[in-house]
């Protein structure tokens, strides 16, 4: 008795012991492991700047190069002996040939030909013929100067369009104008193949040019603030980007990037690059790996010589194990007395699965050949249209039709594959859907039934994205089962409509309505093989299909008479927000 106090008292001493060296041990580990981080980031960082840099100084000088070898063609052409007796005699017929025989030696993007009114005469870009630009500025400073005009607008397409003019004169009379636009989207995709993100800013620092389209006309402020963290992990790795990484200069998609900007000498131009830190993470990301391994080992190291005092315990536990092992057999023989008399309750279990099974398969091909049929009638108009280019010499236009039996085929696929999930219920497979994109996809589904007959499609879609939590796919069997029931419906009617409506509150809610004979029997509408359809046009599945998927997605599908003619389907489906994103 007296020996047993002082080996307690040594052995709580050794763990102790052991506690506090395991902290030191730990605090070491932190300490080194941040003074290499800090002192690796900064060396990678600074190279990684002095390599965008000179990046940026390149992208200048060749924009210089391209804007300055711009600039002498219209000098040139405006002397070009063929384009001045074109525009005196009026005879352009071989004006577009001349002009589409500079443009691959210049490097242009476009040359057009203007007379004296500003009407394309001559254009490498054949839809420009005939276009009046009197009222452009590049046609409009031409003539009132004598000397090469540079001139900046904003297309239609959102991208801006950089052109040299100037005038045409023969015998002190002005007879067109020559203009020249500069390629810049060549220069544009050859940025976005080597960086993260470029653009140029006018003096207004409004952006011009961009690898990003979505910037172009924007402040810097206003354009990084169109793609924001838009999940959790994204702004959880912002919050904790200068724990790896140095102090970030600006943020591109979510992530911390260096920015650096040069000095372009044309009309107060400035060059802006953002370049990530990604190398920069992964070269110190390695370093600290290596230490993270070693300091692991030396730790099992540790804990294996520790492991070695407590061989002695293993006796107690080999005993234990030993009693465990007699009840377990025990337990056995109750187990196999029970299996026998279990045994004839399977036998009837078995019969009565096995004509669940049989139910379960009939239903479940009857659905899979309702969801293939709309597929199947899209391929077969593609392909007679394909037939039909192919007949006429349209090789390229048929391709396309391929290009869509390619679609269907795939989707045809993902529709078999979901014979998988219809086994399980949940959520699992479940990810962010934009309900419009949904929407869309499904009449492109539908294009060939709506070119065959005049039906007015009427789409009322908020101009922000509508998100549920769902699957994609089989939100676009629903509003596709839908669209056909409503396309069907309009057959008698004199002036077809289908109207769609899509609204987001508390739920998401999306309204198909059609203006034909409404719904006799609203009660056995979602019942399975009831339909009003003729024998062959439908099995009475579609509806109770898409009933079923809608619920699954946590909403329901409900069906009413519109007060003024026609039938209304509407889709409840509970709304998903980015900050449920968050709390999730």
């Amino acid at each position: 008795m007296n020996d047993t106090v002082p080996q307690g008292s040594k052995r709580a001493a050794r763990r102790w012991y052991r506690r506090i060296a395991l902290g030191l041990f730990t605090l070491f580990a932190a300490s080194v492991m941040y003074v290499t981080n800090e002192l690796t980031t900064q060396r990678y960082t600074e190279t990684i700047s002095n390599r965008s840099e000179l990046r940026l100084a390149l992208y200048s000088a060749n924009l210089m190069s391209e804007l300055q070898r711009n600039s002498v063609v219209p000098q040139l052409l405006a002397r070009d002996p063929e384009l001045i007796s074109a525009l005196n005699s009026q005879d352009y017929s071989r004006s577009t040939a001349r002009l589409m025989s500079f443009v691959d030696e210049i490097g242009a993007a476009a040359l057009t030909l203007l007379d004296s009114e500003g009407r394309a005469v001559a254009a490498t870009n054949r839809n420009e013929l005939g276009v009046n630009h009197s009222d452009r500025p590049y046609f409009v400073d031409a003539l009132r100067s004598n000397r090469t005009v540079y001139s900046t607008f904003r297309m239609d397409t959102g991208a801006y369009a950089f052109i040299f003019s100037r005038k045409i004169e023969s015998n002190g009379q002005v007879l067109g104008t020559i203009m020249v636009e500069v390629d810049v989207g060549r220069m544009e995709r050859g940025w976005a193949g080597v960086t993260d993100a470029v653009f140029v800013t006018d003096a207004q620092g409004k952006i011009i040019m961009s690898t990003e389209p979505l910037w172009r006309g924007l402040q810097e402020r206003d354009a990084l603030a169109r793609q924001p963290a838009s999940s959790a992990i994204e702004r959880a790795l912002r919050a904790t980007q200068s724990w790896a990484m140095a102090p970030a200069e600006a943020y591109l998609r979510g992530e911390a990037v260096l920015r650096r900007e040069a000095r372009v000498p044309h009309q107060g131009w400035q060059i802006v690059n953002f370049t990530t830190y990604d190398s920069v993470r992964e070269k110190v990301n390695g370093i600290l790996a290596l230490q993270v391994m070693g300091f692991a080992i030396i730790l099992a190291v540790s804990f294996w010589v520790m492991s070695r005092q407590t061989a002695s315990r293993l006796v107690l536990f080999q005993r234990e194990s030993a009693e465990l092992r007699a009840l377990n057999r025990r337990l056995q023989r109750e187990i196999a007395e029970r299996e026998r008399v279990e045994k004839t309750l399977q036998v009837a279990e078995q019969t009565i699965a096995q004509s669940s099974k049989l139910a379960a398969l009939g239903e479940m091909s009857a659905a899979v050949s309702h969801e293939l049929n709309q597929p199947l009638a899209a391929m077969k108009t593609y392909l007679a249209g394909a037939r039909l280019l192919l007949q006429r010499q349209r090789p390229d236009e048929a391709l396309s039709s391929f290009q869509r039996i390619d679609d269907l085929l795939e989707r045809m696929g993902a529709i078999t594959r979901q014979l998988k999930s219809y086994a399980r219920k949940g959520s699992d497979a479940f990810e962010p859907v934009d309900t419009r994109a949904a929407v869309s996809t499904a009449l492109a589904m539908m294009e060939p039934q709506l070119k065959t007959r005049s039906v007015n499609i009427v789409r009322t879609l908020p101009t922000e994205p509508v998100m549920i939590m769902g699957d994609r796919l089989r939100l676009e069997q629903v509003i596709i089962n839908l669209l056909r029931n409503a396309l069907d419906a309009t057959k008698t009617s004199d002036n077809p409509t289908i109207e769609i409506l899509l609204a987001v509150g508390d739920t998401v809610s999306l309204q198909i309505r059609d203006n034909g004979e409404g719904i006799e029997n609203l009660d056995e509408l979602f019942e399975p093989f009831y339909t009003t359809k003729q024998p062959g046009d439908g099995v009475g599945l579609g509806l109770a299909i898409s009933s079923g998927i809608v619920n699954d997605l946590g909403g329901r599908l409900t069906a009413r008479n519109a007060a003024d003619g026609g039938a209304i389907f509407e889709v409840q489906l509970p709304a998903y927000m980015l900050g449920q994103a968050a709390a999730e």
